[in-house]
């Protein structure tokens, strides 16, 4: 089959648009037409390195389709499903899986170079084999995919809001609920109100923490993240210091969520200013380069004060068990999809959708295939 895709050749470029062939699935695979595909910021990291990775690769992650057919020996889907890709498979056989740590399932050892478990890579451009980023290449209009990244949903769920619980919804949801352990009467702080921190906010609000306060230089986001739940907002880090110690009547903030677009040790340094005694900090934010990422902690005040330092991919959850579980959520009015939606883009507009997210004009900027 030929198809159309946005392609990265080499680091430090933007999006090519091609035209691509894409195999038929062999055992254990599934072919997808894509529907929509959310503009994440780690599909901008990818433009600037690809740890690990190769290009060219075709890029995107987060996305929803309908199953056009199937490999042999699947059984969760089935052409004419409705499906949400995840990012990271889910084989529900590895240690990992086993005990519950889907998010850190062995089949994901890939997903830099889009080369499927099966050892499969999807696409053939002039002749030459190359994947999709996180396994899912969500910006190309029809995919092959791992039957572990595909969640299978109810037909009459909406696409489009459906593609966001690919990762951004779960991923600040899961950092605030999960990875963060928020508890009721907490005070919280999310540290960039993106596509995923707003959704950290949700996930504090959800949990039960009586004061969030958000922090993001963007006005528009910051008050978007008060309209989903963020009792103050403030436009610097070093600006949430106060307030945190103040609503947690001088102890700090019990969690601190960082979702910066890209992390750095400033952001750390600033982040972990916000922290109270027994508190947990979770950086969920990535560098464009992992040099970029780099952090030095205080080993003497996370001792006496007994702070934990919480990596968290994908928000701690499991796909198959949260992605349905956040689309219910939607359905019963309990948590905001469709305003997440800033701006939709064709194909042939990703590279100005990135320009926009750069730009903070978007929360959430939607790749729609059929534009």
């Amino acid at each position: 089959m030929r198809t159309r895709a946005a392609v990265l050749r080499e680091p430090e470029t933007e999006y090519e648009f091609v035209e691509l062939e894409v195999l038929d699935p062999d055992p254990g695979e599934v072919l997808v037409e894509m529907a929509y595909a959310g503009l994440c910021h780690s599909d901008e990291h990818l433009r600037h390195a690809n740890p690990g990775g190769r290009y060219p690769i075709v890029g995107g992650h987060e996305g929803s389709g309908v199953v056009q057919a199937v490999g042999a020996g699947v059984t969760g889907v089935a052409p004419g499903d409705h499906v949400v890709t995840s990012f990271l498979p889910a084989c529900g056989h590895c240690r990992f899986c086993a005990s519950g740590r889907s998010n850190l399932c062995d089949k994901g050892a890939t997903i830099a170079t889009g080369q499927l478990p099966t050892g499969t890579f999807p696409y053939r451009l002039d002749g030459e084999p190359l994947g999709g980023f996180c396994m899912i290449g969500a910006f190309a209009r029809h995919t092959l995919l791992s039957e572990f990244s595909c969640v299978r949903i109810d037909p009459w769920l909406p696409l489009d809001t459906a593609a966001l619980v690919a990762c951004s919804v779960p991923t600040g949801w899961g950092s605030a609920v999960y990875s963060g352990g928020v508890r009721p009467g907490d005070t919280v702080v999310v540290v960039g109100l993106g596509g995923v921190g707003v959704n950290a906010v949700q996930g504090a609000v959800h949990a039960g923490a009586m004061h969030v306060i958000g922090v993001d230089p963007v006005a528009m986001k910051r008050e978007f993240a008060e309209s989903l739940g963020a009792t103050r907002t403030v436009a610097d880090a070093g600006e949430a210091v106060g307030p945190a110690r103040e609503l947690s009547r001088g102890t700090g903030a019990d969690v601190v969520v960082v979702t910066v677009g890209k992390m750095s040790g400033e952001v750390y340094r600033a982040a972990s200013a916000c922290l109270g005694k027994g508190g947990t900090l979770v950086l969920t934010a990535l560098a464009d380069r992992p040099e970029e990422g780099r952090a030095v902690l205080n080993g003497q005040v996370t001792t006496v004060f007994e702070h934990r330092v919480q990596g968290a991919m994908f928000g701690s959850c499991n796909p198959f068990t949260d992605i349905p579980r956040l689309l219910r959520l939607h359905e019963e009015g309990r948590l905001e999809l469709d305003r997440l939606i800033t701006r939709r883009y064709s194909l042939d507009e990703v590279n100005q959708g990135y320009r926009d997210q750069a730009a903070g004009e978007t929360v959430r900027g939607l790749l729609d295939h059929s534009r």
